[in-house]
């Protein structure tokens, strides 16, 4: 992994199209602007966990997160059913 320092307006290029650009740093937070083509798929983490998530289990059988905190009596098989 390549580490590196900016300051705000600062830039990072990553290959010929794409641009970061530190907008600002306040306090533990940093905005960065992207500039990249329309073709290239830019997605925050979680956002691509949950798309990760979304792919691996069909519709009725995703657990809500309600689910797995407070459980619901139900069991996967009637999950199913229900869905």
């Amino acid at each position: 992994m390549l580490i590196l320092s900016r300051k705000e307006s600062e830039r990072i290029y990553l290959g010929d199209d794409v641009v970061l650009t530190i907008v600002r740093i306040q306090g533990d937070k940093v905005r960065i602007g992207v500039e990249a083509p329309s073709d290239v798929r830019i997605l925050r983490r979680e956002l691509d966990d949950q798309t990760i998530e979304a792919s691996r289990f069909p519709e009725g059988l995703r657990v809500s997160s309600s689910d797995q905190t407070r459980g619901t009596g139900r069991g996967l098989s009637e999950r199913r059913r229900a869905a």
